[in-house]
């Protein structure tokens, strides 16, 4: 079904739910034959020429079908020592059969197959959903050889270092760096993000997405065992076997205590009637497996993983990875949310923002004088200012004699001037004052001209993303009460930054282990935080949030060990849709709980008070259950 290096990353819970819809098409077929014996049994019954051992041999048929897979389930349980609802089924249908009722138990036994079959088709969508990204990488690959030849080899028997051919419309199979070719690669399957990216040589791409428009020879640089695609489905399946406290809690009490309590309450059932009412065994036995039925557990068992899976797969399809239902119920009590500034409001890569003219030279002369200076440099900020001098088609001459200015800049002769780019107090007090009004907007300024005067200045700052204003919208829209800006750069950079994006609070200046202060800080005068990161230098301060969060971290090993929540994608408006689908999870858990927990209520005095019908009380117990995951579904969709 899948390759072998995805099996190898397949928690055995996970494989056992492939397994269980694996066996889908078989629950179909016996469902269907225990409804057809039903109502052959049911007809056979009515009439009286027909001899009785019939109805009753159709009747054993519908039994036998229908509870196929809930006797193996039920068996697997007593194993174990635990009752459970598939254990309370076969014993109320066959507690009908015995008080001579077998076409209620056939009933019983046939809506609650039927009960099973949807519910394992409906959840199954949400496996698929998941599964679907066992599919992505491709099983085979193109291998180049050193003598240029080609050769089809499976995808395990790569090594590092091996360069594979990937043509327009294949998926790559590896994660790697192009070495030869340029293509355009959609990479969906990684970030969720479906605008394809352009690659050339030297992209890094990841295995799974595809390959667009050209050929591309990509050379292998992580195990194939270790891809970002491998690492992303261990992730959800580790997800799968995490479950939310609630459904924890659910879960102990349904499973030790509910069920013996309902097997309890059933025996007292029998045995009260029986001895101080003086009901008839028949009628005893019949209600007692009719309040059976109806107390079984099985809507409050499924309300919850119902809605935790169903949006998790929802949140993997679209680029978000929640390591676990506790961290998706998590995300919907946050309060505050605090951002790493540089690489996650920003881009992490300095440009120039602004030039000014102090009126000595016309700008295109100086630009070329500090861009022939700058680029004997490989500092950042000599790196920006050429590249922005060659966006402004500005030819750059050769510069001679480059000097380094220690602590203050670096000196060359062009074209027969000295000219020196450094820092403005090079050239005196009158410059730095110019200078300290770019500053304060932010700014890293630099200063070009001859000893003598200056020429010009250059600001260069760490540009805000593009959306980052609207991700900061989305995230109060979204509920989130205080946003906080958490960073080491120095004040004046950090409160420009913030007033430009409607930041609430800025703590600036801070070292690794100061942000983890800040984070319990916060925690305890507002409540739970949310910290966002890059997973590397953040990881003190995830660590200590109530939930964390690594933002762009496709190929980055660190980050997906760090954080509770993955953002494959740089895109920061991914935050909020996180947030609101661990609210909108938490609101559809407890519609689910109050639903199912009210419906096993009114059928239980129906049945303690009433004279409730077994089918009726079928027909209301796998009803819920089968309401409760079509409400969980909902959050499959966006």
């Amino acid at each position: 079904m899948t390759t072998s290096v995805s099996n190898r990353h397949l928690h055995a819970e996970a494989q056992a739910e492939l397994d269980e819809l694996a066996a889908l098409p078989w629950m179909l077929r016996l469902t269907a034959i225990c409804l057809l014996a039903t109502g052959l049994g049911w007809v056979a019954g009515s009439f009286a020429a027909v001899p009785t051992w019939v109805p009753w041999l159709l009747y054993v048929l519908a039994f036998a079908s229908g509870g196929w897979f809930p006797l193996g389930n039920a068996w697997e349980s007593l194993r174990q020592r635990e009752f459970d609802v598939n254990f309370l089924m076969i014993v109320a249908a066959i507690g009908a059969a015995a008080v001579g009722q077998p076409r209620e138990g056939a009933i019983l036994m046939f809506l609650f197959a039927l009960s099973n079959t949807l519910e394992t088709y409906a959840m199954g969508r949400t496996h698929r959903a998941v599964n679907a990204l066992l599919e992505m990488a491709p099983d085979q690959a193109t291998r180049i050889a050193a003598d240029g030849s080609q050769s089809v080899v499976a995808v395990a028997d790569l090594a590092l270092g091996d360069r594979v051919l990937v043509r327009p419309g294949e998926r790559i199979p590896v994660d790697g760096i192009v070495r030869i070719g340029a293509s355009s690669i959609n990479e969906a399957a990684i970030t969720g993000e479906s605008v394809p990216v352009d690659k050339a040589a030297g992209s890094k791409v990841f295995a799974g997405t595809l390959n667009t428009t050209g050929a591309l020879t990509i050379e292998v640089t992580v195990a194939v065992g270790d891809t970002t695609l491998a690492r992303i489905i261990e992730t959800v399946a580790e997800a799968r076997s995490q479950k939310a406290k609630a459904q924890d809690f659910t879960d102990r009490v349904i499973g030790q205590y509910y069920a013996y309590a309902v097997v309890a309450m059933t025996l007292l059932a029998i045995a009260i009637p029986l001895l101080f009412l003086d009901w008839s065994v028949k009628t005893t036995l019949y209600r007692a497996m009719a309040l059976m039925v109806v107390a079984s557990p099985c809507a409050l068992v499924i309300s919850i993983p119902a809605a935790m899976l169903s949006a998790m797969a929802n949140a993997a399809r679209h680029g978000m990875l929640f390591k676990g239902g506790r961290y998706l119920e998590a995300a919907a009590k946050i309060k505050v949310v605090a951002l790493d500034k540089t690489g996650t409001l920003t881009t992490g890569q300095l440009s120039v923002t602004q030039t000014l003219d102090l009126g000595q030279q016309p700008t295109q002369h100086w630009l070329k004088a500090a861009a022939a200076v700058e680029a004997f440099s490989e500092h950042p900020l000599a790196k920006a200012i050429v590249t922005y001098a060659e966006q402004q088609n500005i030819s750059v001459p050769t510069a001679v004699d480059f000097q380094s200015i220690t602590g203050m800049g670096a000196q060359a002769d062009v074209h027969g001037e000295l000219i020196q780019v450094g820092r403005p107090r090079l050239w005196g007090e009158l410059v730095q004052a110019q200078a300290a009004k770019l500053e304060a907007e932010g700014a890293t300024v630099i200063g070009v001209g001859t000893i003598e005067q200056a020429w010009g200045l250059i600001a260069l700052a760490d540009t805000v993303r593009p959306e980052s204003k609207q991700a900061i919208a989305a995230l109060h829209a979204a509920g989130v009460e205080r946003v906080v800006l958490l960073t080491g750069d120095n004040r004046a950079v950090a409160q420009h930054v913030a007033s430009q994006l409607g930041i609430d609070d800025v703590r600036a200046e801070l070292l690794p282990g100061d942000k983890a202060s800040m984070i319990e800080e916060l925690q305890q005068t507002y409540g739970p935080v949310a910290m966002v990161g890059d997973g590397v230098n953040d990881a003190p301060a995830l660590a200590k949030a109530q939930l964390g969060v690594a933002m762009g971290v496709a190929g980055t090993d660190v980050a997906l060990q760090s954080a509770d929540v993955l953002l494959l994608s740089d895109d920061l408006l991914k935050l909020a849709e996180a947030l609101r689908l661990g609210r909108r999870a938490q609101r559809i858990v407890w519609q689910n709980i109050a639903f199912a927990g009210s419906v096993i209520v009114v059928l239980l005095i129906a049945a303690l008070f009433g004279n409730i019908a077994l089918p009726l009380g079928v027909v209301g117990h796998e009803g819920s259950t089968l309401l409760v995951v079509a409400n969980g579904l909902r959050l499959l969709r966006r």
